[in-house]
């Protein structure tokens, strides 16, 4: 069955097999933002709630990751870094997307399993399909928890404008330095005054952190 905008947005099977068992259909917002997204352009996504703009963002975020081959250092050791940063204007907001994340993230997993062990598909290699890892970094986040994300980073980093101001100045910064893609929530509730134009010399630090263009 075909669904306009997630066929263009190139997703794996799982991912399109969960999407279309629970949505059925994109909502224009995706439809449109799915394919500039994938092409890897930048992307303003204006859409009333409950359009699924977060979803399409971050869903191509997943399937990404969930896809890309494990990376191993010249010891082969798997290489654990930050490569999607969400930022989120509310501390409230940030705990919340990471329990969203869940459903997709599962979701997408368990269609893997059934895809790679339908009968149907015959002698078909199993689907190549992992889970990526989420964490949240914030002001609510206990010191133990900070340090664990300094000892395993997650794939996916959910954080705030003020947190991310205060990785990049510590040594923390080190695990952002392979972050490929930044997703700003509600940006218009931070562009509009000084904490828009803060967030903005963060994004600029962050770029010049990583070393090309985000």
């Amino acid at each position: 069955m075909a669904t306009p905008g997630l066929d263009e947005a190139g997703f794996s099977e799982p991912t399109a097999a969960w999407f279309r068992t629970t949505f059925g259909e994109a909502t224009r917002a995706q439809a449109e933002a799915w394919p500039a997204i994938a092409s890897g352009s930048h992307v303003l996504l204006c859409a009333p709630t409950g359009s699924g703009k977060t979803l399409a963002a971050f869903l191509s975020a997943i399937d990404a990751l969930a896809t890309a081959p494990i990376r191993l250092d010249e010891k082969g050791n798997v290489v654990e870094s930050t490569t999607v940063l969400y930022i989120s204007p509310l501390r409230a907001l940030a705990v919340d997307v990471e329990k969203n994340l869940r459903a997709p993230i599962r979701g997408s997993m368990l269609a893997a399993q059934r895809l790679a062990t339908d009968p149907s598909s015959g002698d078909a290699p199993p689907v190549p399909f992992r889970e990526p890892t989420v964490g949240v970094r914030s002001g609510d986040t206990s010191a133990a928890d900070r340090r664990q994300l300094l000892r395993d980073p997650p794939e996916i980093l959910i954080t705030t404008p003020e947190s991310l101001y205060l990785l990049l100045t510590s040594q923390a910064r080190d695990i952002l330095r392979d972050v490929e893609t930044v997703i700003i929530d509600e940006i218009h509730a931070l562009v509009r005054d000084k904490r828009g134009s803060h967030l903005a010399l963060t994004v600029e630090r962050l770029e010049a952190l990583v070393g090309r263009p985000l």
